[in-house]
């Protein structure tokens, strides 16, 4: 299904499954994401040493990995590829969003879980970015390059793609297949802002458009929702 939505805060272990396997041919990974509502003073460990990005909704968490430290703000995103990845929280409650891409078995409390078969022979990134729409903006149906699961941060959305229509909440996640039109339309009377992970070619590093249009006339069209880049990194897919 080119469009799906998972509920929040599911159970430990519940899992939303999409699957696009008909896109690509070739290796079958899965990208996950989770929502981790973690208390002030605790530490979390992430022992798999897979492609990772990590923005940070709420708070000010410090990322241990590889010797190195990272304390992330509010709105801003952190990536790696190696193990025993650690999160120290602060004084005060965090939220962050985690996507996770993996070859094997999902860690329990995983809120989405979507099947990329890709071209393992082909180079790959991971993209970390957020867009913000002004009151009432629409997508002009884009298509993309590569796959990825959205999480809305505030307002609401109404996503339509391949006959599905989804309406967005903030906290919600939901994936796009990457080569299906999507129409977005953006609250009338709220602010909307999502965060979203892609899997995309490594040709586009460097924060090069994934984006193409269905309508050529939609090209020129002006653009109202902004755009800021956190990660833009090659990944390993083999």
């Amino acid at each position: 299904c080119a469009l799906k939505k998972a509920h929040p805060r599911p159970p430990s272990g519940a899992a939303l499954y999409s699957k696009n396997k008909d896109l690509w041919s070739g290796t079958m990974l899965k990208l996950v994401f989770f929502r981790d509502q973690l208390h002030a003073g605790s530490e979390h460990t992430f022992d798999a040493a897979v492609p990772r990005a990590i923005y940070t909704r709420v708070g000010a968490p410090t990322i241990r990995a590889a010797g190195v430290l990272a304390t992330l703000a509010p709105n801003a995103a952190w990536h790696g590829s190696v193990g025993a990845v650690r999160v120290v929280v602060g004084k005060t409650d965090a939220e962050i969003y985690r996507w996770e891409l993996h070859r094997d078995a999902v860690p329990n409390g995983a809120t989405m879980v979507s099947e990329l078969s890709i071209d393992a022979k082909q180079a790959w990134l991971m993209r970390c970015d957020r867009v913000d729409f002004p009151l009432g903006g629409v997508a002009l149906t884009p298509t993309h390059q590569g796959p990825g699961i959205r999480c809305l941060l505030n307002g609401a959305l109404k996503v339509a793609s391949a006959g599905h229509e989804l309406n967005i909440k903030p906290g919600e996640p939901w994936f796009e297949s990457g080569p299906d039109p999507v129409l977005a339309n953006a609250s009338e009377t709220e602010l909307t802002a999502f965060a979203r992970v892609m899997i995309l070619p490594a040709a586009l590093l460097g924060g090069k458009t994934s984006i193409s249009y269905v309508l050529p006339e939609d090209r020129d069209k002006p653009k109202r929702q902004t755009y800021q880049l956190f990660v833009d990194e090659p990944i390993a897919t083999a």
